[in-house]
């Protein structure tokens, strides 16, 4: 699927915002209503399935946490760049899990937001940053060359994130266009 030029970094952390997205509830907590929308009331321990800025807005009061299965953290962050660094050669790009990119945002936030009030998290956070900025070089190496080279299949940019897909499309656009220009003949 080819993601439109037009949208932009913001524009997909709105749609993750409003995904839905699996939370354990912590405490006990009665209805709320937010505009039109009426959370809960839930009891302690239960699953909720809710919109993202929802989840968040939990979290952050301290009612609930991500599932496991949803968060992003430092294992999963190593993972990821032990995949990407060690067993990724070339040009070939590894499928990220799904959201990675606002995920990664939001644990980096997370992280620097503990590390105030607790510099344990401080070493953690500055670990985690280094990761990711290694994850996220490698893997705009590989785009920038795959956007140089000849169009490429559907095959090879599938597991491009949908971030990666629109920086591809604009590269791509960009670099077939100046190749052109650079070897148009005549009209001097």
């Amino acid at each position: 699927m080819a993601e439109s030029s037009n949208l932009t970094i913001n524009d997909l952390d709105f749609d993750f915002k409003n995904i839905s997205t699996k939370i354990i509830i912590l405490k006990n907590l009665r209805s709320l209503k937010i505009g039109s929308i009426t959370i809960g009331p839930f009891k302690e321990g239960i699953d909720v399935d809710t919109k993202n800025w929802i989840a968040s807005e939990l979290i952050k009061s301290g009612y609930a946490r991500y599932s496991d299965e949803y968060s992003l953290n430092s294992i999963s962050l190593n993972k990821i760049h032990w995949r990407e660094t060690r067993l990724q050669t070339g040009r070939r790009i590894a499928s990220l899990p799904e959201y990675f990119y606002p995920k990664l945002r939001r644990y980096l936030y997370s992280l620097k937001e503990k590390a105030v009030s607790d510099a344990s998290f401080a070493v953690e956070y500055d670990r985690s940053v280094r990761l990711a900025h290694d994850i996220v070089t490698c893997r705009l190496k590989k785009i920038v060359s795959l956007a140089a080279a000849p169009l490429q299949t559907e095959n090879i940019l599938r597991d491009l994130a949908r971030e990666e897909r629109i920086l591809y499309n604009d590269l791509q656009t960009k670099i077939s266009k100046w190749n052109t220009d650079i070897f148009e003949v005549g009209g001097f």
